[in-house]
């Protein structure tokens, strides 16, 4: 089972795994990651489960589409170019070891 990190911006680390196939929205809330609320429940309305994903993963995730962009642009705190929504992240045994940071607010 691949594991991934959420550090909060605390600098608390908490590592999770999961089966493959799972969004890491789910697998955040499903393990109470704290700051990862999931308001939609994953239907790419609510910019709650905002990360910022650790540069060297970037390249490795699957291309962000312009839905999820869009939804960026409504993020509590201001997306760089590692911001992604964790709904739209599916996990997958290349992502084992992912780690990603949890901001500070989410809307």
């Amino acid at each position: 089972m691949p594991e991934v990190t959420f550090t909060q911006p605390s600098g608390e680390r908490i590592t999770v795994s999961a089966d493959v196939g799972r969004s890491l929205m789910k697998v955040a809330v499903e393990n109470l990651v704290p700051g990862i609320v999931g308001e939609c429940g994953g239907d790419l309305s609510c910019a709650t489960c905002h990360v910022f994903v650790d540069v060297p993963w970037v390249a490795k995730l699957p291309p962000m589409t312009a839905e999820e962009e869009q939804m960026l642009d409504v993020t509590a705190e201001e997306p760089t170019a590692a911001s992604r929504l964790c709904c739209q992240i599916t996990l997958t045994e290349d992502l084992d070891g992912l780690s990603l940071h949890v901001p500070e607010t989410q809307r």
